[in-house]
């Protein structure tokens, strides 16, 4: 009997405890028609927690409003007035944009169609639900320079992933186009890109 430990300490790769977990977890949202589960965001769950948590503060805080306004608790002058309700409605409607806008790109799951190269993200949209993007290796874009919440562009949309994350190095080597033989036209796209910055 082979027993497998858990050691996150060798080689930065992922253990096989994890991989059999990310398995057993995902079993109920894998389709065939989807391709193979190649990444799985480990914080996924989290992201999840925090905007529910967001949005419950945004529903009570609206919710209150009306009590605060037929209460005894009054503001004699207008600036407190400002203040108050000006608090509420960072906590009711900007707070949640934000935290939408910067973990709208985070992938939860990422299949992989090897047939036809075909990729299809799994990310959380504004009200929780899955939402899915569908795009092939050659629709990839990776940023000039680096951005904190975008790893690459797949069309026009972007995407966040943890390339310590992915199983098999291969996977993210692929998806990222860095299996690509290089060559020398290459190689003068990035010195025209540097010339041009440069010339601004």
């Amino acid at each position: 009997m082979v027993v497998h430990t858990c050691d996150p300490g060798k080689g930065g790769k992922i253990p096989v405890c994890w991989k059999q977990c990310v398995r057993c977890l995902h079993t109920q949202f894998d389709k065939p028609e989807d391709g193979r589960l190649i990444y799985t965001g480990n914080l996924a769950r989290t992201v999840f927690d925090v905007k529910c948590f967001s949005y419950s503060t945004s529903v009570l805080s609206l919710a209150f409003l009306p009590y605060l306004s037929q209460s005894n608790l009054t503001f004699e002058s207008l600036p407190l007035q400002i203040l108050c309700y000006g608090i509420m409605g960072i906590f009711a409607v900007i707070t949640p944009t934000l935290l939408h806008f910067l973990t709208k790109g985070y992938v939860i799951r990422l299949y992989h169609e090897a047939t036809t190269d075909t990729y299809k993200a799994i990310t959380y949209n504004a009200v929780l639900s899955e939402t899915s993007t569908v795009f092939q290796q050659n629709d990839v874009k990776i940023p000039e320079s680096s951005h904190l919440f975008t790893s690459f562009y797949a069309k026009t949309k972007s995407l966040l992933v943890n390339p310590m994350l992915f199983p098999n190095p291969e996977d993210y080597n692929h998806l990222m186009g860095y299996d690509k033989p290089f060559t020398f036209d290459d190689l003068e796209k990035v010195s025209e890109k540097k010339l041009h910055g440069d010339e601004k």
